[in-house]
């Protein structure tokens, strides 16, 4: 794994120590050299360190030691995401923009449903995660075909329990790798998360957009030759190296077929997927907590795209009370189109078009068709959405003029 993209924690769990390396040179085979190493400080008792064992045994158990530990960073590092995620959710809860479909202009949504959609979504990865790595907490010792040869089950389990380990039901040479497996699947799908949440902020801060964006200090530079540059390159940076997590998890799953009770066409592959892939989750979730924590978020500009289609977003709710006041949705729909089309094309404002249609006046009040165009209508079931994915949270009005000055001092 590059320096760079490694946090000083997770490095240190997936450090060897480099009298190992020296006699893996010579020997060609690390288990051995992991016991010769031991072996010089331990002395004659190391004679029991490897006895009845086969290389896995150690392999697979001191592996699954390390994975657990990266695993509580890993654990701790979704729990920070998921707190700034909710903070920030509640921050904007209230604050009205356009949700977008296709790309495309849809309905009225608020910045805090799009961020409370990430939310949920990280604690279904927290649990998802929690059981990868709870499924993967096994160890063996079972020998070179699994049939305890030479050891007992019974002490299989004393020196497992004594690691904080469950023995594996049952084992090969190996512990079976449908866990690994699905393991580094989860670290995928987490990561995959984290690409979805950076390339919506990406997207937001496209200039033509320009809704949210990155931190970006006062001596920071986006590009060598554009002054003018703010690039969003820590959420390309998340959308990059997601995609090396998601590669690693499939040769995760071409680990899983090995000949009969063991070869060794996994080793190689999982001395460079399975540390990178926690370091890089380890990295990514951190990042994005980051980014989320600190992002610049621009309400005034979220309300004005929202309006520049002048009504047309708001087409959905005036073909449905048409239908309400006794027109055909074949009718209604004609009717909102064809002014909706107009609209487009012309860069008219779509709710004067439909004020001043006899045929739609015809059949719904003025008062209606206002009450057709009232943004608070679309959103009225926000809070009770915020009640189901917070359950345990109350809902606290928020003061608008304050929100705007919070984020501001952001800004500065």
């Amino acid at each position: 794994m590059i320096p760079r993209y490694t946090r000083p924690d997770m490095a240190r769990i997936w450090s060897d120590e480099n009298r190992i390396f020296q006699i893996e040179a010579e020997v060609k085979h690390d288990v051995i050299a992991f016991t010769t190493a031991v072996a010089e400080i331990v002395g004659p008792h190391a004679r029991w360190f490897h006895y009845g064992l086969t290389s896995n045994d150690v392999v697979d158990t001191a592996q699954a030691l390390l994975i657990q530990q990266a695993s509580v960073l890993i654990a701790s590092d979704l729990d920070r995401l998921a707190e700034v995620l909710e903070r920030r959710a509640w921050e904007f809860k209230d604050t009205p923009m356009i949700g977008r479909t296709h790309g495309i202009h849809a309905e009225p949504i608020t910045f805090g449903l799009k961020i409370a959609n990430w939310y949920s979504e990280t604690q279904r990865n927290i649990a998802r995660f929690s059981a990868a790595a709870e499924d993967l907490r096994v160890g063996k010792f079972s020998g070179a075909v699994g049939t305890f040869a030479h050891l007992t089950p019974e002490l299989e389990q004393k020196m497992c329990a004594r690691l904080g380990l469950k023995a594996a039901a049952i084992s090969s040479q190996v512990i079976q790798r449908d866990r690994h497996a699905h393991y580094l699947a989860t670290l995928a799908t987490i990561a995959s998360t984290l690409d979805k949440i950076a390339t919506e902020i990406r997207h937001l801060q496209r200039t033509e957009v320009r809704e949210a964006e990155e931190y970006f200090s006062e001596k920071q530079k986006g590009s060598s030759a554009m002054p003018h540059k703010r690039n969003p390159v820590s959420s390309e940076q998340i959308s990059g190296l997601a995609r090396v997590v998601r590669a690693n998890a499939q040769a995760g799953f071409e680990n899983v077929a090995l000949w009969h009770e063991r070869d060794i066409s996994h080793s190689s592959a999982e001395r460079i997927i399975i540390p990178d892939s926690t370091t890089l989750a380890d990295y990514l979730l951190n990042k994005t907590a980051n980014l989320i924590e600190t992002m610049f978020v621009y309400p005034e500009r979220m309300l004005a795209n929202l309006e520049s289609t002048r009504g047309l977003v708001f087409s959905g709710q005036l073909l449905l009370d048409l239908v309400e006041s006794g027109v055909s949705r074949e009718d209604a729909y004609r009717l909102v189109q064809n002014h909706a089309m107009h609209a487009w094309r012309e860069g008219l404002d779509f709710h004067d078009l439909v004020v001043n249609d006899p045929a739609i006046r015809g059949r719904l009040p003025r008062a209606k068709i206002e009450r057709a165009f009232d943004l608070k209508r679309q959103l009225k079931n926000i809070d009770k959405i915020f009640g189901r994915v917070f359950p345990n949270k109350t809902a606290v009005k928020k003061d608008a003029t304050s929100s705007k000055k919070r984020v501001a001092k952001r800004k500065r």
